[in-house]
């Protein structure tokens, strides 16, 4: 065999080397984006379970007082009903405004009623909620940007080479259409 053509074959080898493991690498940090995107994702559906745990025993309390507010209630409880049947971002932004407008609603009636202020469990259930809705907003933060990093990686050359023919697709952000109405978790300090 002649040294040119050895060279040439040994050239072409690595270079095909190099480009398997390119492909490799670039797909492992796909795959390392996706997963923590759908970790993220769950993240933030355990904290909204959460939260929508929480409400039946908040309207409950409040019930105690303010028996006559029964539209307020309902509308609690269907808002409650769409966040935990949401699958998406898209579908849990829209439920996210639907329950932060009923809350603020619920702590509107629940302000006419002092005994109810000053109850143990009413307050205990205040205190949670705020929790947990910080841990809701830290968790949309993080998933917004696991998705942004997601999203860039995609998109930029090479990785787009890779990206397409394996399935990776764009991921869409938890955002809402209100946000004056996610800018501040609900108020509950009496």
């Amino acid at each position: 065999m002649e040294p040119a053509l050895l060279i040439t074959l040994i050239v072409i080898a690595v270079v095909l080397v190099l480009l398997i493991v390119w492909i490799w690498v670039t797909y492992n940090r796909l795959t390392k984006n996706r997963i923590r995107v759908d970790e993220a994702w769950s993240d933030i559906t355990v904290q909204l379970k959460r939260r929508a745990d929480l409400i039946p025993n908040l309207i409950n309390t409040v019930a105690g007082y303010a028996q006559h507010e029964q539209r307020v209630f309902s509308e609690v409880t269907q808002a409650r009903s769409e966040t935990l049947s949401a699958s998406t971002p898209g579908e849990a932004s829209v439920a996210e405004n639907h329950l932060q407008g009923a809350l603020r609603s619920l702590f509107a009636v629940a302000e006419a009623y002092p005994q109810l202020q000053a109850s143990n469990n009413f307050t205990q259930l205040q205190r949670d909620l705020v929790q947990t809705e910080d841990k809701i907003q830290s968790s949309r933060r993080y998933y917004n940007g696991s998705v942004r990093e997601l999203n860039t990686s995609i998109k930029v050359f090479p990785n787009n080479v890779v990206a397409g023919p394996f399935g990776f697709s764009e991921r869409e952000f938890f955002d809402v259409a209100d946000r004056a109405a996610i800018s501040e978790p609900p108020r509950v300090q009496f």
